[in-house]
């Protein structure tokens, strides 16, 4: 009985998912037509969607204007918001990892500030003012700010190719402050009009390659200082710096530099290995950077190896930011070569802090507005660039995911290990949330002890050899190689290779500015071809069901004899209607081939599946129109099914729905077919 009971249950459930029962074949879903928009209704929601969809405003719904001052107040300043909640045990941790960081950066910020081709000051200066401005704006409570390789890099090789810093350094210092002045607007004018989306269209596969390439660019630059060599090319593409590097291999390399150069750059790597292998020892290669410049210097006073040709940093001036409001070009021939490369600069450095932002964020569970970031960075470069700093940001790495990155590590803390084990031998912003931080206190921190080294350390670096620096950005760029991303990359999708490997090639071979140019080229045609060229797939009945799925995906799935089932996976616009009109007119021509071959029924339906179309503009109403005129001519009738809310309004207003006919549009695919089988049974 109970056999007899089960199998009664599996019938019965077979009639409700499988083949239709009588009622069902009598009952067929009609398409609802959405009611209309007003104009100015449907205006509103299109920009709240695009713009708005965060809907920021709605913390100041039903609050009195003192309620809504104060809030107002609060989304600026956030400060006034995690202010409140401020306590000894958070400004403890916060000082622990203010002074981490502070250990790391100024070491780095030395070495960047000569990749900008700027003297060593300027470097401490843009990890001073900027960072108290971003601790009063920013939302995220563990980025760090400070100047970062790859900006420094871009900036150093767009203002080279305009200036000469050497001949010309006051100019080459004027043109700078100006880029990071345009950096800051365009960075906060994306804020102020939600335009945040514009960074996400450099691609993910794009960035990897661009990363790797600056990371190579970087190191190879930093083989002067390595090597001792005192004429060294100005150019940075891989096939100069070779020429330069080994055209002076018999009288210009310096063997005490090279010693002073490898000897540290193992100890850092050890450092960071040390810092891999324990996590609880993340602060080693925190300070690596700072010990080694210490130890250094040191060595070469101690020894005078000045005076047996190793390159010393000499003078770094003492004293804070001074102003550079006048020093701003507004007028003149530099104006728009300033525009031009801050816009870049801000750009790349924007790409850079909002996803790093939101990792971090993501760690412990809080949200960032990306809107506001980009006007708290803005308006910090554009102080900055008024106060003899050059653009700054948060410092990003490549995630790196390997075995060692899971291994004992709590959930939360996994990808935040991952990062931090990458650029910048340990980037600002993973030592900063490693070493404790609660608040973006820890920036304020870092700045006074970097002003604190400006008004009275500097002095002290004047034998710091040049070969450390070297040592030290080799060993914090060398991890943006991320060789594993690049392999995933490679079995994911080989279009994203090819603008990965694009990208890269483009900055070592020729430059930082082609590197990036190709990466937005190849991001921006790979948009345009999955527009103009969308997917489109055969469809199949699958087995004992009513469900219809594409025959490549689903080899049992078979057709519908009498039948052409196609689905269109994407908007239909002017772009790609012709494309869709004829790549369904190709799918025709070829199935009528094969019913001629195996003497099958005549193909007299064809049933488009519109349920990935999202939209459709006059150009896609026109193909249709012309698809079912030719479809016509062969006497095959065109059917719609499941047309969304968008798309079955416009038909209608276009009166294409007339045309076809309101009972050849379904609500499902299967209802479509029920429809169409009694006339092919009749015909035959």
């Amino acid at each position: 009985m109970r056999g007899e009971e089960g199998n009664s249950a599996e019938e019965n459930l077979e009639t409700k998912e499988g083949t239709p029962s009588s009622e069902d074949e009598r009952y067929i879903h009609k398409v609802s037509v959405p009611p209309k928009q007003k104009l100015f209704q449907e205006i509103k929601s299109g920009v709240k969607e695009t713009f708005f969809p965060d809907d920021p405003l709605r913390s100041f719904k039903d609050q009195t204007n003192r309620r809504k001052f104060i809030l107002g107040t609060r989304a600026v300043f956030p400060i006034l918001e995690w202010g409140r909640d401020y306590n000894i045990s958070k400004f403890r941790g916060d000082v622990i990892a203010g002074l981490t960081i502070a250990s790391l950066c100024i070491p780095q910020d030395i070495g960047y500030a000569k990749l900008a081709n700027l003297p060593p000051e300027y470097g401490l200066y843009s990890s001073f003012v900027p960072p108290l401005i971003y601790a009063l704006m920013g939302s995220s409570r563990d980025i760090a700010i400070g100047p970062v390789a790859v900006v420094s890099l871009l900036l150093g090789a767009m203002l080279q190719a305009e200036i000469d810093s050497a001949t010309n350094a006051e100019e080459y210092r004027r043109l700078i402050f100006t880029a990071t002045f345009f950096a800051g607007i365009t960075q906060a004018t994306l804020g102020v009009l939600r335009l945040g989306f514009l960074i996400d269209f450099l691609s993910h596969a794009a960035i990897v390659g661009f990363m790797g390439g600056a990371a190579i660019t970087i190191a190879l630059q930093q083989l002067k200082g390595f090597l001792g060599i005192k004429n060294f090319t100005k150019k940075t593409d891989i096939i100069s710096v070779m020429q330069s590097v080994f055209g002076t291999m018999q009288h210009g390399w310096n063997w005490q530099t090279i010693v002073i150069a490898a000897t540290f750059l193992c100890f850092l790597l050890f450092a960071k290995f040390t810092g891999k292998r324990n996590k609880k020892l993340f602060w080693v290669p925190a300070i690596a950077p700072l010990i080694s410049v210490v130890l250094s210097t040191l060595l070469v006073y101690l020894t005078r190896a000045d005076k047996q040709g190793v390159a010393i940093v000499k003078h770094i001036k003492r004293g804070i930011n001074p102003p550079s409001v006048k020093e701003l070009y507004f007028s003149g021939q530099y104006l728009l070569k300033g525009l031009k490369i801050g816009v870049v600069a801000g750009m790349v450095a924007l790409t850079e802090a909002v996803a790093i932002g939101r990792t971090f964020a993501a760690m412990k569970d809080y949200q960032i507005d990306g809107n506001k970031e980009m006007v708290a960075m803005g308006v910090m470069n554009v102080v900055g660039s008024m106060t003899s700093c050059y653009v700054a940001t948060g410092e990003k790495e490549r995630k790196k995911q390997t075995k060692d990155n899971v291994l004992e590590q709590e959930p939360h803390c996994q990808m935040i290990v991952s990062l931090s084990l990458a650029a910048g031998s340990f980037s600002r912003s993973a030592v900063n949330y490693m070493a404790g931080c609660q608040t973006a206190v820890s920036n304020i921190v870092m700045s006074l002890v970097v002003v604190l080294t400006l008004a009275f350390i500097t002095p002290l670096f004047k034998y710091t050899p040049n070969a450390i620096l070297s040592a030290i950005i080799i060993n914090a760029v060398i991890n943006l190689v991320d060789l594993h991303a690049a392999k995933l990359i490679w079995k994911i999708d080989k279009f994203d290779f090819v603008a990965c490997m694009g990208a890269f090639l483009g900055v070592i071979f020729f430059s930082v500015e082609m590197g990036l140019l190709i990466a937005v080229s190849i991001s921006f045609a790979k948009i345009l071809l999955q527009v103009t060229r969308p997917r489109t797939a055969l469809l199949g009945k699958i087995p004992r069901t009513t469900v219809y799925r594409n025959i490549h995906q689903y080899p049992e799935a078979t057709k519908v004899p009498g039948v052409l089932i196609v689905r269109v996976d994407s908007a239909i616009y002017f772009s790609n209607s012709n494309y869709i009109k004829e790549r369904i007119l190709r799918w025709l021509v070829d199935e009528e081939e094969l019913t001629k071959e195996s003497y099958q029924n005549k193909i007299q339906f064809l049933i488009v599946e519109m349920s990935p179309v999202t939209d459709i503009d006059t150009s896609g109403i026109h193909a249709l129109e012309e698809l079912n005129g030719s479809l016509k001519k062969r006497e095959i009738q065109l059917i719609l099914a499941n047309p969304g809310p968008v798309v079955i309004h416009k038909l209608h207003a276009s009166e294409f729905a007339d045309l076809i006919g309101q009972d050849h549009i379904f609500l499902t695919v299967a209802d479509a077919v029920s429809s169409c089988s009694p006339k092919i049974m009749n015909d035959v």
